[in-house]
């Protein structure tokens, strides 16, 4: 049975060019980039080469990217360093109810040590109010971490007001970017962000690396000690395969960023008009065009996500109900109920991400299946059922 991976937010396939990048440096390239000889000037220069890969993306210096082993230790090492870096100053933090779990548990970590944080609400579409923010900044406001587009509904956030804001208050400005790098067009400089995450295996990339872009004269401390690497910022000797990976997989994303995007969009419309066309009693959960080309998350009113996702897979169909990194938890999103979704409604949802190789035809087999799927569990469901009856009763 043919396997379509539609769950791209979660991870990506590694690109075939990158998974070469890889193996030759696992083979070849393995000297010890902080060693002075030819086996550490080669790693070295894998290194510097791909450092200059990420800041090129998003119009930065190379001396501003340090590599970390993901998203989760680049928003740890960003909220922490600035909060612990700018205690004289003060203990307030802003961030939004939505933020990935990597932000909101550090942010909950601080509270314990006597920080403050305030969680801004959005609004029905997963969005930020620029005016609340505003309004929400005070004289000890150390640090703003608001994500540039959500990884479960793919809502955009307005990062570019967010950052002027943070600027004209002199308030450290911090973004997580794992869902948008190499996806949608980024400038650091444009969009006045002093610290940003990335994760390379968002970007058909290795896993276990990452990047943390510092704008430079960022005051932070360090949160983790050792040797000397990454300005003293992120002790520990160099993965040189991942890191010349993630290089790899930058490179290919920016060749090719606007098209990919555009083949994207139409997978993802061409889903959702079968989706409606075919299904009733369903909620889109995003904006609907202020969004990331390849999300798509739906609620199925009087069914369960999970036991969706297990019928799909039956089919060969691999989707998510969300954060990849709750699937395991039986409570409703957060991000979907910070987003005013009613619990029942929240557990039927489904987030389909796509990414390169998905195809129409594969599209087309989902569309095919899924009413299926949805049609068998809601016969099977006391709640449809009763639905169902009172709107006999009401005809």
């Amino acid at each position: 049975m043919k396997r379509i991976y539609l769950d791209h937010n979660a991870t990506t396939p590694v690109h075939p060019e990158v998974a070469d990048q890889v193996c030759r440096c696992l083979r070849e390239d393995f000297g010890n980039a902080g060693t002075l000889y030819s086996y550490g000037r080669e790693a070295k220069k894998l290194v510097d080469d791909a450092r200059e890969k990420v800041a090129t993306l998003i119009g930065a210096r190379k001396e501003e990217i340090l590599f970390t082993s993901g998203g989760t230790e680049s928003d740890n090492m960003a909220v922490r360093g600035v909060a612990y870096g700018n205690i004289n100053k003060g203990r307030h933090i802003l961030t939004s109810t939505i933020e990935h779990h990597a932000v909101l548990e550090t942010c909950k970590a601080l509270e314990k040590e006597g920080f403050e944080v305030a969680y801004l609400p959005v609004d029905e579409y997963g969005t930020i109010k620029v005016d609340e923010l505003k309004n929400a900044i005070r004289s000890d406001t150390t640090l703003i971490s608001i994500m540039h587009a959500n990884n479960e509904t793919g809502s955009i956030q307005p990062v570019s007001e967010i950052g002027r804001i943070a600027k004209e208050k002199g308030v450290t400005f911090h973004t997580d970017t794992v869902q948008t790098f190499g996806k949608i067009v980024i400038n650091v400089d444009e969009m006045n962000i002093d610290l940003l995450s990335i994760s390379a295996h968002k970007l058909h990339g290795p896993k276990g690396v990452g990047a943390l872009y510092v704008r430079k004269g960022v005051k932070m401390k360090p949160v983790m000690f050792g040797g000397h690497q990454e300005r003293k910022m992120r002790p520990g000797t160099h993965n040189v395969p991942g890191i010349a990976g993630l290089g790899k997989a930058v490179e290919i994303a920016a060749s090719d960023m606007e098209e990919e995007g555009e083949k994207l969009l139409r997978v993802r419309e061409r889903l959702w008009e079968g989706i409606k066309k075919n299904i009733p009693h369903i909620r889109l959960n995003g904006h609907p065009t202020v969004r990331l080309s390849n999300t798509l998350n739906i609620s199925f009113e009087f069914v369960e996500g999970e036991s969706l996702i297990l019928s799909l897979d039956d089919h060969g169909i691999c989707v998510a109900s969300g954060s990849a990194c709750t699937s395991d938890s039986l409570e409703p999103s957060h991000v979907l109920l910070a987003m005013g979704c009613v619990p029942e409604v929240a557990h039927g949802s489904l987030r389909f991400s796509f990414g390169r190789g998905n195809t129409e035809e594969e599209i087309d087999f989902v569309i095919q299946a899924l009413p299926k799927v949805v049609g068998r569990m809601r016969s099977m469901s006391p709640l449809y059922r009763e639905f169902l009856k009172k709107q006999k009763e009401s005809a």
